[in-house]
């Protein structure tokens, strides 16, 4: 008894060559079994074919068992490594799969192409560049209402576009909706200015307004919505501490939307000086007499 436990604890340190043993072992009862099944005959009947196949097919699922429970706490292990790999790749390359993953779902829904503007975030661009990592564009200072390059390179991970929404501003390379407002600090009836100022207005822009409309409606058409339109639009609102505000709105080229700006700005302020500032200078002229 001694010698037979030696011999299984030889075996069971040795898990190698007790793998090899089984094989052979199972190899050979498989063979002797088939061989009694197929016996002496020089054709086998349709149940010869059954046992034969059971056969190997038990054998192969007696080894393929033994082998497990003998390999058990291998297996376990290295199930455990691939388990903590797999993980670690997971976390490490998360930003590379949404990258990939959000250059998917940028060609599939055709949000913008390669010369297009898009407004990502707070930056504002031109797409130049896109691959399956990133997209790369020119700033464009359309916060500032210049719509120019600011000279700056910017590379945008594909992954962004999965938090953050992105608008195509591609119809704003030709014509763009131009707001600006001034500030008046005194208190005067701003309203009998409007219609000069429409009239000066219509002055700047009487060179494009027919393209601009054509343009308008192209745009209208294509996007399926109602847009203000082409024609210049001018309201006055208030702020919270009582200063008025003139908002300009214009439909104009982009190249020249700072220069109809200046030349606006410069028509109220020649306007407002000539109506009111007399006004107010006399009234402060008075107020000073009376004193």
């Amino acid at each position: 008894m001694e010698k037979i436990e030696l011999v299984m604890m030889y075996f069971l340190t040795h898990k190698l060559l007790l793998s090899l043993c089984v094989i052979l072992l199972v190899i050979v009862i498989r063979r002797v079994t088939i061989t009694r099944i197929r016996g002496e005959v020089n054709f086998l009947s349709e149940d010869q074919r059954k046992w034969i196949s059971r056969t190997k097919n038990g054998a192969f699922t007696l080894l393929l068992l033994t082998l497990f429970l003998l390999w058990e706490s291998e297996i376990s292990k290295f199930a455990l490594s691939l388990t903590a790999i797999a993980v670690a790749l997971v976390v490490a390359s998360k930003e590379i799969i949404l990258c990939i993953t959000g250059s998917l779902q940028r060609a599939s829904s055709r949000s913008f192409r390669i010369g297009d503007w898009i407004e990502v975030g707070p930056v504002y661009g031109e797409v130049i560049e896109h691959n399956l990592m990133a997209t790369v564009i020119q700033e464009i200072a359309l916060q500032q209402g210049q719509y120019h390059y600011t000279g700056k390179t910017i590379t945008l991970p594909n992954s962004m576009f999965f938090t953050v929404a992105v608008k195509n501003l591609n119809f704003m390379k030709r014509y763009v909706y131009h707001v600006f407002t001034v500030t008046v600090k005194e208190t005067v009836n701003l309203y009998p200015m409007v219609p000069v100022l429409l009239d000066k207005i219509d002055e700047h822009i009487a060179d494009f307004i027919d393209i601009a409309r054509r343009y308008n409606h192209m745009i209208e058409r294509h996007a399926g919505v109602d847009l203000p339109g082409s024609d210049p639009h001018i309201y006055i609102t208030t702020t919270a501490t009582g200063e008025q505000q003139v908002h300009f709105k214009l439909f104009c080229p982009t190249v020249q939307a700072a220069e109809l700006e200046a030349r606006i700005r410069e028509d109220f302020m020649t306007l407002y000086c000539e109506q009111y500032l007399p006004v107010a200078a006399k009234a402060v002229e008075l107020e000073y007499q009376s004193a």
